[in-house]
């Protein structure tokens, strides 16, 4: 939802405050979903088919179903009014990729780490990487059709989170859910920052 800018006649056009958040996880845990689900503007993904060249390579237990995987990035935008957008980064899952990692965090305010209880520990590795370098993250834990159920706490518990960093269930596919954990992010940032947190 673009809106009209409103500068004097003769004034340079104000550019807005842009604001990068990255969505991590493993592959398969919902990250291109969770952008597409967000995205006010038609997300650029970089999703390309799965094919036998994969096999040995890429662990599909669990999410055998999937058919494509993100090989670069996702991208997506969302404007909070005529002077601040977020940028949204869905970073790829697989191993393989991480070398795009430290180009995609670089300037990042925080980060969103997808869980998926039928592979847990493929969030580790976004977890580890955001824990040393500092970078606040909060974790998402995706609600799958046809998942086990596991509490919050229990979730914790197995990816031995410190106890700051905020947990919240969600549905990668709901815009309203996927909100929900961004808010709780920028939330979590402006109390590391030791900054007021917005009462809704």
């Amino acid at each position: 939802m673009d809106s009209v800018r409103s500068d004097p006649p003769g004034s340079a056009p104000r550019i807005p405050l842009a604001l990068k958040i990255l969505i991590a996880g493993g592959f398969g845990a919902g990250k291109t979903t969770l952008v597409s689900a967000l995205s006010e503007v038609r997300p650029l993904q970089t999703e390309e088919i799965l094919t036998g060249a994969g096999i040995g390579t890429d662990d599909v237990s669990g999410v055998e179903q999937k058919a494509t995987t993100t090989v670069a990035m996702d991208f997506g935008r969302i404007t909070i009014n005529e002077d601040l957008q977020v940028y949204l980064f869905g970073t790829p899952g697989q191993d393989r990729f991480w070398f795009l990692w430290d180009e995609l965090a670089f300037g990042a305010l925080g980060a969103v780490v997808l869980a998926d209880t039928r592979r847990l520990a493929d969030c580790f590795p976004s977890i580890d990487y955001f824990e040393q370098r500092n970078i606040p993250f909060v974790v998402g834990v995706n609600c799958f059709e046809g998942s086990r159920r596991f509490s919050l706490e229990s979730v914790r518990d197995a990816l031995d989170l410190d106890p700051d960093v905020p947990m919240v269930l969600c549905d990668a596919r709901d815009r309203q859910s996927g909100k929900l954990l961004l808010i709780s992010l920028v939330e979590h940032v402006a109390r590391q920052r030791g900054e007021p947190v917005p009462v809704p």
